[in-house]
């Protein structure tokens, strides 16, 4: 299920990088951190759902390498964007 549109303007607002930006490293993160947070609770009361759990898997590891990305050019970046979600690294 694709985010809302008010939660997703709220997103890019919070984490754009310039006025216009809309598709920076850390925006994109932060979609990806949404979504993958809805899925894990919708796996909560669909435990057999396997079709959304292969596209979750798709998603974390979109978001891994867009991190690593992020991590490799610029390091206070990612510093800021992984504080502000809450992620584990």
């Amino acid at each position: 299920m694709p985010l809302h549109t008010d939660k997703k303007v709220d997103l890019i607002a919070k984490f754009r990088t310039h006025e216009s930006d809309t598709g920076s490293p850390e925006i994109q993160i932060a979609l990806l951190t949404e979504r993958i947070g809805y899925l894990t609770e919708h796996f909560k009361t669909h435990v057999k759902d396997h079709h959304s759990r292969r596209g979750l898997l798709k998603m974390v590891s979109k978001r891994r390498g867009l991190l690593n990305y992020l991590k490799k050019t610029s390091l206070e970046r990612y510093r800021k964007t992984v504080l502000a979600l809450n992620l584990r690294k």
